[in-house]
């Protein structure tokens, strides 16, 4: 009886060893690969906007699907920062003696970004020093986070494995 109960464990012990381990590590490679995916096709995007000066429904489109090619699905979140000169009294500074006043920005966001593609014929234009941020993060959980979540007893919905950031100033006025 005492060898059954050793061969028993030892086939267990055998099967986590040959299947669970390397599904694990192949789905973590799966994530990483997504991680890399993500981060590049952010930059990419981010990038274009930056030297463009233009968001426009195709370029947008294109970077969900590109995206969604991962097989995750994605929280996208787009931020730009108008410049907003704001003239007004000359300043006593010296060194700023030509300046009249001070830039402020005031943030645009996702909706409000979206909203303005649909009302302009899929165009947003930017001009030169206003700032994009693009935020990624993915919304659904991975096999890689359900498989750490069952062996280590890891929980919560609040993390997320897959996620990217990019920002940048607008470096030529939108047309």
């Amino acid at each position: 009886m005492g060898e059954s109960v050793i061969t028993i464990v030892a086939i267990f012990l055998a099967a986590v060893l040959m299947f669970v381990f390397p599904l694990v590590s192949v789905s973590e490679r799966n994530d990483d690969i997504s991680q890399l995916a993500v981060q590049s096709a952010t930059s990419e995007f981010t990038d274009d906007i930056r030297t463009t000066g233009t968001i426009t429904q195709a370029k947008y489109d294109a970077f969900l699907t590109t995206l969604s090619a991962t097989g995750n699905s994605y929280d996208v979140e787009l931020e730009a920062k108008i410049l907003d000169e704001n003239p007004g009294k000359k300043g006593t500074n010296l060194t700023q003696a030509n300046k009249i006043g001070e830039n402020i920005y005031y943030s645009v966001y996702t909706s409000q970004i979206l909203d303005a593609l649909a009302a302009n014929n899929g165009k947003y234009t930017l001009k030169e020093g206003d700032i994009i941020n693009v935020t990624v993060k993915n919304t659904n959980r991975t096999i890689a986070e359900l498989l750490r979540s069952f062996f280590y007893r890891v929980t919560g919905d609040t993390t997320y494995e897959i996620a990217a950031s990019q920002s940048g100033m607008i470096m030529s006025t939108g047309k």
